[in-house]
């Protein structure tokens, strides 16, 4: 499993650099992020060393892994699936980044307990859903630039560094670069509409990293890539 894992990640970052180079991008540029839900701490620990960040859906899931994560191991950890405002406070424990804030309530939560706190600029994204899925979390896209502002006037602890999407779940290569051109085109409005840099765009899993890359990803999510398919 761990010669497994070593070669997926290789063959990632493979694809990765081959991706860049078509869009004129360096590979240096994107972060790999290994996504490990419902995969045993084992496989975490061994990807870690050998990718940027680690992506956790589920609060309980992370707060178990993160009690038995070896202190000397400091790859960032980042929030990737819905947060509930009642476990807010340990998202803020455990991770580095939010990447699923999608309202002004959250983002107002989120900064009352930073207040609590010595921690005076803490990074999000927006979750954006680009493809206006009902089944999917996310501020609507119209939406997003008004809520960037509010969020920026009303919660001061809040640093919104990037924006984040899931890509539509279909075969239509247009829609998936569409949704992906579009996150992109969307974050230079929040720039213009904040008075800051938002430099992070995370978009792309492991069926469509390379599109993503090709649209401006500086974060690809890739799950079922490095670790299989999950039990």
């Amino acid at each position: 499993m761990v010669n497994l894992i070593e070669e997926n990640i290789a063959q990632i970052r493979s694809r990765i650099a081959e991706a860049a180079r078509k869009s004129g991008r360096r590979a240096e540029d994107i972060k790999l992020m290994g996504v490990s839900k419902f995969h045993p701490i084992e496989m975490m620990l061994e990807a870690s060393s050998k990718v940027d960040l680690l992506g956790e859906n589920r609060i309980q899931e992370a707060s178990d892994k993160r009690n038995l994560w070896p202190e000397e191991l400091n790859t960032p950890w980042h929030l990737i699936g819905h947060l509930q405002r009642n476990k807010a406070r340990k998202a803020l424990e455990i991770f580095s980044v939010i990447e699923t804030v999608d309202s002004l309530d959250l983002a107002r939560m989120l900064d009352r307990i930073l207040a609590e706190t010595d921690v005076i600029s803490y990074s999000v994204f927006l979750e954006v859903n680009m493809s206006k899925e009902a089944t999917k979390d996310g501020v609507d896209p119209l939406d997003a630039p008004y809520l960037a502002e509010r969020i920026a006037e009303y919660c001061p602890r809040i640093a919104i560094d990037g924006l984040m999407t899931i890509g539509p779940h279909v075969d239509d290569e247009a829609s998936v670069r569409n949704s992906f051109s579009g996150l992109r085109e969307l974050r230079d409005k929040i720039r213009a509409a904040i008075g800051k840099d938002v430099p992070e765009l995370s978009m792309g899993m492991s069926g469509d990293y390379e599109i993503a890359i090709e649209e401006g990803s500086t974060i690809v999510r890739v799950g079922t890539g490095i670790f299989g398919n999950r039990a």
